[in-house]
C-alpha cells in the first residue's frame, strides 16, 4: 500500500500527528517500536497524566526557558483548549488542579492514551514492534523509510516524533537525533531536565526516604542570583534530592559546566525569623530540663532531628535552658536556610524530559518541516524545546504534532 505520510514514534506527538494527518485526508502509517502506543504517557504524572495546563497560551511562553517564540504558530493552531475539546470528543472529561495542571477526571493516563489511539486510528493505521532503520532521502526529498528487517515503506513525507532520551525503557533512546543528523541537521547536545539532583554533602543520604511538604526551595547560582523559588514538596534520596520542587528547580539549572548551584531549603516558610525564634523559645520552655537533641520533636520530623542538631553545632547533650541566644539564632538560621550544594544532575535516563535536540533554526515554525530536506517533519521532544513542569511539555508535543500532521497532509 502507498502512504502519503509516515509517522515515526507513537507517543503524544506521534499519535497527534498521525490522527491530524489522517483527518486532513492523508493515507497515514504510524510506526512504533513498542508493542503499544503511549508507553511514556502511561507513566506521566505518576500514572495520572498531567495532559496540559489551563493557563492562557501567552503565559505558556513564560514556562519555556528557550524557544518559546518558535511555538507561536503551533500554539495558535492547536492550543490547550483545542486539546481539551478533542479529548472530550473522544470521551475524556478533564479537571484542573493546583497550578492550572489539567488531568483526566478519572486520574487514569490510560484514558488519554485510549482517546489518542482512537484519534490516530491505531487499530488500522499503525504497525507496532516495528523499528525504523533509516529515512530514505533522495536529492533532498524524503522518499520513505527502511525498517530493521531490511524492507522499505514508501511515502513522500515523514514525521519524526521519537521523543528524547529520558526514560529509555519507554522507547526514547535517541533514534530521532540519529535520523536528524543523517539528514544533515544540527542536534543540540541532549541533556537532562526535570531531573533529580545529586548533593555534594553527605548528610542528605542520612535522610533517604524522608519527604517534606510545604517547604520552600530556592535555587541560586554562584553569584547568588535566584533562579527558582517555590513552596511545595521534596524528597531526600541516597544521592541527594528529588521530588516535585527539585524537578522543577532543575529545569532552571542549565549550565553545570560553567556554574555552581545551591539549593536552599526553608523548613518553616510560614514563619518569619522572629516568629520561628519565638516558637523555639516556647518549645524550649516546655522542655527545660531536656537535652537539646531531645527537644526538637514538636518542631521537626523525627528522622530530620539528628541531622539538624548536628549541623547546628549546638552540643547535643546541652540542656535547653543553657542554650545561648547566639546558638538559638544559629538554629533558626539553619532551619530557614538549610543549604545543599548541587554536584550534578542524575543521568538523562532518570529525567522526565530531555533538553536539547534538533536545532530550531533548521525547522520552519509554521509547518514543523525541515528547512534542509523537503517532506521531513519533526514534532515533540526530539526538538530543542523543553518547559517547566505543569503540563507544558505535553502541550508542546500535542501542538507541534498537530501542526506537523496538518502540513504533512496538505502541503505539496
Amino acid at each position: 500500500m502507498e502512504y502519503d505520510v509516515i509517522v515515526i514514534g507513537g507517543g503524544a506527538a506521534g499519535m497527534m500527528a498521525a490522527g491530524t494527518a489522517a483527518h486532513y485526508g492523508a493515507r497515514v502509517l504510524l510506526l512504533e517500536k513498542n508493542e503499544k502506543p503511549g508507553k511514556k504517557l502511561f507513566i506521566t504524572g505518576k500514572g495520572r497524566c498531567n495532559v496540559t495546563n489551563a493557563a492562557p497560551i501567552n503565559e505558556f511562553m513564560e514556562q519555556i526557558p528557550s524557544g518559546g517564540r518558535f511555538l507561536y504558530s503551533a500554539f495558535s493552531t492547536f492550543d490547550n483548549e483545542s486539546l481539551l475539546q478533542l479529548l472530550k470528543e473522544y470521551g475524556v472529561e478533564t479537571k484542573v488542579e493546583r497550578g492550572g495542571r489539567v488531568f483526566p477526571m478519572s486520574d487514569k493516563s490510560s484514558d488519554i492514551i485510549r482517546a489518542l489511539s482512537r484519534y490516530a486510528g491505531c487499530e488500522k493505521n499503525a504497525r507496532f514492534k516495528t523499528k525504523v532503520q533509516t529515512i530514505i532521502i533522495e536529492e533532498n526529498q524524503v522518499m520513505g523509510v527502511t525498517l530493521t528487517d531490511g524492507s522499505a515503506v514508501r511515502a513522500p513525507r515523514v514525521i519524526v516524533s521519537t521523543g528524547g532520551m529520558s526514560y529509555p525503557q519507554t522507547g526514547s533512546d535517541g533514534d530521532g537525533y540519529r535520523f536528524a543528523k543523517a539528514a544533515g541537521h544540527l542536534v543540540i547536545e541532549p541533556r537532562a531536565s526535570l531531573v533529580p539532583l545529586e548533593a555534594m554533602e553527605a548528610w542528605p543520604r542520612e535522610l533517604m526516604g524522608l519527604s517534606l511538604k510545604n517547604v520552600s526551595l530556592t535555587a541560586l547560582d554562584q553569584h547568588d542570583k535566584v533562579l527558582f523559588k517555590e513552596i511545595g514538596e521534596l524528597l531526600f534520596t541516597h544521592f541527594g534530592l528529588s521530588g516535585p520542587l527539585v524537578l522543577s528547580a532543575s529545569a532552571h539549572l542549565r549550565a553545570y559546566d560553567k556554574q555552581k548551584y545551591r539549593l536552599v531549603i526553608d523548613l518553616k516558610p510560614a514563619l518569619s525569623v522572629e516568629q520561628l525564634d519565638a516558637r523555639i523559645l516556647r518549645d524550649f520552655s516546655q522542655e527545660i530540663n531536656k537535652d537539646y537533641v531531645n527537644s526538637l520533636d514538636a518542631l521537626l520530623p523525627k528522622k530530620l532531628i539528628p541531622v539538624i542538631a548536628r549541623l547546628s553545632a549546638i552540643p547535643l547533650r546541652k540542656k535547653v535552658n543553657e542554650v545561648t541566644r547566639e546558638e538559638r539564632q544559629r538554629l533558626v538560621s539553619l532551619l530557614k536556610s538549610l543549604t545543599v550544594t548541587v554536584k550534578k544532575p542524575r543521568p538523562i535516563a532518570e529525567a522526565i524530559i530531555t533538553a536539547g535536540g534538533v536545532h530550531l533554526k533548521e525547522i520552519a515554525p509554521k509547518t514543523m518541516e525541515s528547512r534542509l530536506v523537503k517532506g521531513l517533519y519533526f514534532a515533540g521532544e526530539v526538538l530543542d524545546l523543553d518547559a517547566y513542569t505543569g503540563g507544558y511539555n505535553l502541550q508542546i508535543a500535542f501542538s507541534t504534532g498537530y501542526l506537523a500532521g496538518m502540513h504533512a497532509a496538505i502541503d505539496e
